[in-house]
């Protein structure tokens, strides 16, 4: 990618209507959310690059006519569309097994390949620079994630057993990988919801303050019924057992991430698996956003296979993760689509601010790699969606070996072009906040 050369004063204008593009409504309806949002974009570049998917793939949109190694099938392939250097973590999957793969599918949807790949690589460069690392050794490390890619999409291409691409679990990770699941490991449910509730005439209910929010009767008989049209969503295994979903409290929430800015939430506390207080279950229910990346796919079959943003993100999360959540569903709430899932006690995001050695970078870039592809892998034919009714690794991989030798330059160019642009542009950024220049603000 050649970044255009901008004036500071052009791109901030360019800058400030992709925004209103992308979170114009919700900053109306929510100003406060997104000043929180914004100072923590403003942070770093890297923060700033986390906040922005909107504007990355403005700045990537003239690849959606084509582009290296996109073809008919790789340009239609199931995406993270935010696949950045710290969405990846740790999760309890539906077999009872903690896995470290990808996580955070908000902006998922069907689309080229490539763009996982160059947003990745781009946050690297990010990470590096951060770190003090050398553009040579960022481009190595960006290398390195290109290889592992590489060789792991090949792998489950030409048939390799699953015992020979196996996930990433406490018997098989390495480094900051296995800490982050040893961490994992560690919590407890009980903790968790000692954290969020407390116990009051024999029963628990959500405790007052931590960002929990009382809610009316008009509105708690809202989110109850859209909790009954969740239950439909859910597998048939899901439901093994109905006292499961007995509902004990319900409440809103505040203070949610830095990509949900404006979006409303609720929490609710079921039964969960016994009748033992300890194995309580909670559950969010979180309005679902518009992904980045959908404004600049035009395809209308695409468009159309979702009932609407909650659907597509669940039917996206279950299409690229193994064995996912099984409290993962979908309702509706005042006409917008929801996701639904657990509030789960065993999420460890990959922690960065540790990982300084160049030698453990490069260890846990190829492990990303290999994850990237193996998410990339999984959701194609196999699926159970007729979306993209294809092998997903056969097609990407056909598609590297036309021209094997290009792949990793060009995601080393993007990365150091994107690099630099990011963090040009969070100065920008930083400048029109400041300043009183964002509307609405």
């Amino acid at each position: 990618m050649s970044v255009p050369q901008l004036n500071d004063e052009h791109r901030g204008e360019e800058i400030l209507a992709v925004l209103d593009t992308a979170f114009g409504e919700l900053l109306a309806a929510d100003p406060a959310a997104f000043r929180v949002k914004f100072r923590k974009m403003a942070a770093s570049a890297f923060a700033f690059y986390r906040g922005t998917a909107c504007l990355f793939y403005h700045d990537l949109d003239p690849e959606r006519r084509g582009g290296p190694y996109l073809d008919e099938r790789t340009s239609r392939v199931w995406i993270h569309g935010d696949l950045h250097a710290e969405n990846f973590g740790t999760y309890m999957d539906s077999n009872g097994r903690l896995v470290f793969n990808v996580n955070d599918f908000d902006e998922a949807y069907v689309g080229p390949f490539t763009w996982d790949l160059k947003r990745f690589a781009a946050s690297m460069a990010l990470i590096g620079y951060a770190k003090a690392l050398s553009d040579e050794q960022i481009g190595e490390l960006v290398t390195i994630y290109g290889a592992a890619y590489r060789e792991r999409v090949h792998a489950l291409a030409t048939g390799a057993k699953s015992d020979e691409v196996p996930p990433f679990t406490l018997d098989t990770a390495q480094g900051p990988l296995l800490d982050a699941l040893r961490d994992a490991r560690s919590l407890t449910r009980f903790g968790l919801l000692d954290s969020m509730t407390e116990i009051r005439d024999f029963e628990r209910r959500f405790a007052p303050g931590g960002g929990a929010v009382e809610l009316d009767a008009a509105t708690r008989y809202k989110v109850l019924a859209a909790f009954d049209g969740y239950l439909e969503t859910l597998p048939d295994a899901s439901l093994a057992r109905p006292d499961s979903y007995r509902v004990k409290d319900v409440v809103g929430r505040r203070g949610i991430g830095i990509g949900s800015a404006g979006l409303p939430s609720y929490n609710i506390l079921l039964e969960g698996h016994s009748d033992a207080l300890e194995n309580d279950v909670v559950i969010y229910i979180k309005q679902a956003q518009t992904p980045a990346v959908s404004r600049h796919i035009t395809d209308p079959e695409i468009r159309d296979y979702f009932q609407h943003e909650g659907h597509r993100t669940v039917i996206s999360q279950r299409a690229l993760q193994a064995h996912a959540d099984p409290w993962l569903g979908w309702t509706e709430l005042d006409g917008s689509g929801q996701l639904v899932a657990e509030v789960s006690p065993y999420a460890v995001d990959l922690d960065w601010s540790d990982i300084d050695d160049p030698e453990e970078i490069a260890l846990v870039v190829a492990d990303l790699g290999r994850a990237t592809a193996t998410m990339h892998a999984a959701a194609d034919d196999t699926s159970g969606e007729s979306l993209v009714p294809f092998s997903t690794e056969r097609a990407i991989d056909a598609a590297i070996a036309a021209d094997e030798d290009s792949l990793i330059p060009l995601l080393v160019d993007f990365a150091h072009d994107y690099g630099a642009r990011a963090r040009a542009d969070h100065q920008i950024f930083l400048d029109l906040f400041r300043n009183g220049r964002i509307p609405g603000l």
